[in-house]
């Protein structure tokens, strides 16, 4: 009498089991679609956006663009920006650029991933060029000035005065062979 009754628990604990690794799985790209529609973690554009064309530059607004730059401990990179802050003008294209440095003795291959705060604001800050939307490989000892260019919406809220952009820099996963 008992054994049918524990094969049925057990069934039932396997599809449970189940069905909690599925949603596990589910949950990375349902939390990227809800990050890119909501403007959670301070997510921007992941490929250029079209270089405006009558953008209306509000002359009266100063915004505060501040940047960082981080690098996985132990990938033998530095970088940085050759600003770490300006004042823009909403509406109006800007160019800055970023100095990474591979100090490994090895070629390294890596992506920069950015990040906006306050989150808000992520919607309103469109890179027009990155060098964060493809893979860079640099070879030992190489420094490279990589471009970016980038316009502050001038539907911003007028309440954000600062806006911090920051990029992390990981390795590439190896290509198997």
């Amino acid at each position: 009498m008992t054994q049918p009754r524990n094969r049925r628990l057990g069934l039932q604990l396997m599809l449970v089991a189940t069905f909690f690794t599925g949603f596990g799985f589910a949950l990375v790209p349902l939390y990227d679609v809800l990050c890119r529609l909501t403007g959670l973690n301070g997510r921007t554009n992941a490929v250029a956006a079209a270089r405006p064309i009558n953008t209306q530059v509000v002359d009266s607004r100063w915004v505060k663009v501040e940047f960082l730059a981080h690098t996985m401990p132990g990938v033998g990179l530095e970088l940085r920006p050759e600003q770490f802050s300006m004042q823009v003008h909403p509406g109006a294209v800007i160019q800055t650029n970023y100095v990474v440095r591979n100090t490994a003795g090895q070629s390294f291959t890596g992506q920069a991933v950015p990040s906006i705060t306050p989150a808000m604001a992520a919607g309103h800050f469109s890179k027009i060029e990155c060098f964060c939307f493809s893979l860079q490989t640099l070879a030992p000892s190489e420094v490279r000035t990589m471009p970016l260019v980038f316009v502050v919406d001038e539907a911003l809220d007028p309440d954000i005065r600062t806006i911090t952009l920051s990029y992390t820099f990981f390795e590439a996963p190896k290509a198997r062979t």
